[in-house]
């Protein structure tokens, strides 16, 4: 039995959390970090060596040189090539700690988008639906940024701890009192940052969550650019937006004067620190218990220890950021609801799978109560039989047959495959031989080939396959038209193509798979009716072919098409109201009889609309736009 998976989440006191997280963070690239603090530690080092370098230059070789000293004057190259040594120690130093600290950054960046994005693939539909894509957005980017600012001047804070060592062991050399007074500042220090996470914490928590819902309204207001242009409400998005991002600004000026006020005093707390020494100092030197030059020491080793003290800041600054970042991305990486897979295999070709839902339920949580979807469905599909699922809007249709392609489970009750439970199969089973094709269809901004296959490869006997499909979804004729074939460049989100044409697309998407059942929730709704007539009787033939026909469930609202169908599960408030064939239905379903009434009289009208549509002359005449209903 595995062992659980150890949660993402931070937990415990603030200096527990960021601790952690700096741990987590530098063994996911230890080998950059290593080399990054021994960069550090060398430029620490170094800065040190270079007071203890010019001191002998100018002792042992400038002094006597100008006294007129020969052999001085002969080790001045000597003095200038060590003083040039430190000084390119230095200057490497300092590039391998920024070019190894950059990598590790990138990379614990990577690593975090990397399992966010993950997530997002395992968590089911219920669990996006609970997001706004806006937030998830920012997850995988705004997020993760501030999750990882405090990992740039990390390694340089930890590497010039060697500058504090040495010039604490020298201090205490020189006078334990004078030691003292000068590493006042690191508890100094520490008390400002505990004052400073106080009140940044929750500022920075805010400014996140704003930069979410920031990315939402703009995403919101992109994917309604045709309603928000047709309709004349530019005017209200901008003002939804300049709210938005005014209270963004008003969060991120409060993070700034919080940060405005925090770096001064880092920066202060050096040069009180110089002061208390000076002062310490005069009243040593004064009683004869040190010299005059040991306070001078003194305080140019506290000096120097600003570098370090200063660094130590600029992390402390980050850590709140950082906790509110990981925070946001814990919580997406702890989400359950992730579908489980067992070890079962579906029988590979043969004909359509069969299906079978037993006393099948779907609960979901609604307003602090719970709704129910679905309640005691029963229903049989015999393996290559065409299935119409109609009812009256909220039925649960579409809630029906995502069950099948395992978009969700049921909370009671089980869906079979072939017998098998859909909870038992093997991961990737269920995608292999069950498509699933919905009624709006997205279309990638790349060629033909690509989004059908949704594939790099290229070869005859891909183009063969995806030809096929194409043929079956009654879309190769409007392909061959295209100046470019396969090759023809789809604008963003198929702009190029009529609404019908991007669903017989997309049904060629999942028919050059091969599926052994095909799931079209109301995926022929934009396409001619004739045309959807040619797609189901060819699919009762052949499944992309292989000779043998496909299973296929279908949400559907013309009667012409459910006419077709083998059966008919006619669903109501969640529940089967009755089963059989169409004819069979209208005789002893009073419900279904209105039903199948409604969608003959709209039916109607829309063909009235399309002659009225073409005698005005109002047809569109793009030769990739031959869809009538589509293209309206």
């Amino acid at each position: 039995m595995p062992e659980p998976a150890r949660p993402a989440a931070l937990s415990g006191s603030r200096l527990r959390r960021g601790t952690v997280l700096v741990w987590r963070g530098m063994r996911t690239e230890p080998r950059l970090y290593v080399l990054a603090v021994l960069a550090s530690a060398v430029f620490g080092a170094a800065t040190v060596a270079v007071s203890r370098a010019v001191g002998w230059a100018t002792d042992a070789v400038v002094v006597p040189a100008l006294a007129g000293d020969e052999a001085a004057r002969a080790d001045i190259w000597l003095a200038g090539g060590v003083l040039a040594t430190v000084a390119l120690t230095l200057a490497l130093s300092v590039a391998g700690r920024r070019i190894w600290a950059g990598w590790g950054v990138v990379g614990i960046q990577a690593d975090h988008r990397r399992g966010v994005t993950r997530q997002y693939l395992r968590l089911p539909l219920s669990w996006h639906r609970a997001h706004p894509t806006g937030q998830l957005l920012s997850n995988a980017s705004a997020d993760v940024e501030a999750a990882t600012g405090v990992f740039n001047p990390l390694p340089f804070a930890l590497g010039v701890v060697v500058m504090i060592l040495v010039a604490t062991g020298m201090l205490f050399s020189v006078d334990p009192w004078l030691a003292l007074a000068a590493l006042v500042v690191i508890p100094a220090a520490i008390a400002a940052n505990v004052v400073f996470q106080r009140y940044m914490s929750p500022a920075v928590t805010r400014a996140q969550q704003l930069r979410a819902e920031v990315a939402d309204v703009a995403h919101e207001s992109f994917e309604a650019a045709l309603l928000v242009k047709s309709l004349g409400t530019a005017d209200r998005e901008e003002a939804r937006f300049a709210r938005r991002t005014d209270e963004l600004r008003a969060a991120n000026v409060r993070a700034g004067r919080i940060r405005a006020v925090f770096d001064p005093v880092i920066e202060l707390l050096p040069n009180l620190g110089t002061l208390l020494v000076l002062g310490v100092g005069t009243v040593r030197a004064a009683s004869g218990a040190v010299e005059v030059g040991d306070v001078v020491t003194a305080a140019y080793l506290l000096t120097m220890m600003a570098v370090p003290v200063r660094a130590f800041g600029w992390v402390l600054g980050e850590i709140p950021r950082a906790l509110v970042g990981y925070d946001r991305i814990s919580r997406v990486l702890d989400a359950q609801g992730e579908i489980e897979v067992g070890d079962g295999v579906l029988p590979a070709g043969g004909t359509g799978i069969g299906v079978r839902l037993e006393d099948v339920g779907v609960d979901v949580p609604s307003a602090g109560r719970t709704a129910t979807l679905l309640d005691g469905i029963d229903v049989e599909v015999a393996p290559g039989a065409t299935v119409a699922v109609v009812g009256p809007t909220g039925a649960g249709k579409t809630t029906l047959v995502s069950l099948l392609s395992r978009l969700s489970d049921p909370t009671r009750g089980r869906v079979l495959l072939d017998g098998v439970d859909v909870r038992d199969l093997a991961a990737g089973q269920v995608p292999a031989q069950v498509a699933y094709v919905a009624q709006n269809t997205f279309v990638f901004e790349d060629t033909v080939r690509a989004n059908v296959t949704l594939a790099d490869e290229v070869s005859d006997a891909v183009d063969e396959g995806v030809w096929e499909a194409l043929r079956l979804a009654r879309v190769d004729d409007v392909v061959r038209a295209l100046p470019e074939g396969l090759d023809a460049p789809l604008g963003e989100r198929g702009a190029n193509l009529s609404g019908g044409q991007r669903q017989r697309l997309a049904i060629a998407r999942a028919l050059v798979r091969r599926p052994r059942l095909l799931v079209l929730d109301d995926a022929t709704s934009a396409v001619d009716p004739r045309v959807e007539q040619e797609i189901l009787a060819g699919l009762a033939a052949d499944a992309v072919g292989t000779g043998r026909p496909v299973t296929v469930v279908m949400v559907a609202y013309r009667m012409s098409s459910v006419s077709m169908s083998d059966v008919v599960v006619h669903l109501e408030g969640g529940r089967v109201v009755d089963t059989g064939r169409h004819d069979e239905l209208l005789a002893r379903d009073a419900g279904y009889r209105d039903l199948a009434t409604a969608y003959e009289v709209e039916t109607a009208r829309r063909e009235r609309e399309l002659v009225d549509e073409r005698a005005a002359g109002e047809d569109v005449h793009e030769p990739w736009d031959d869809d009538e209903e589509g293209a309206r």
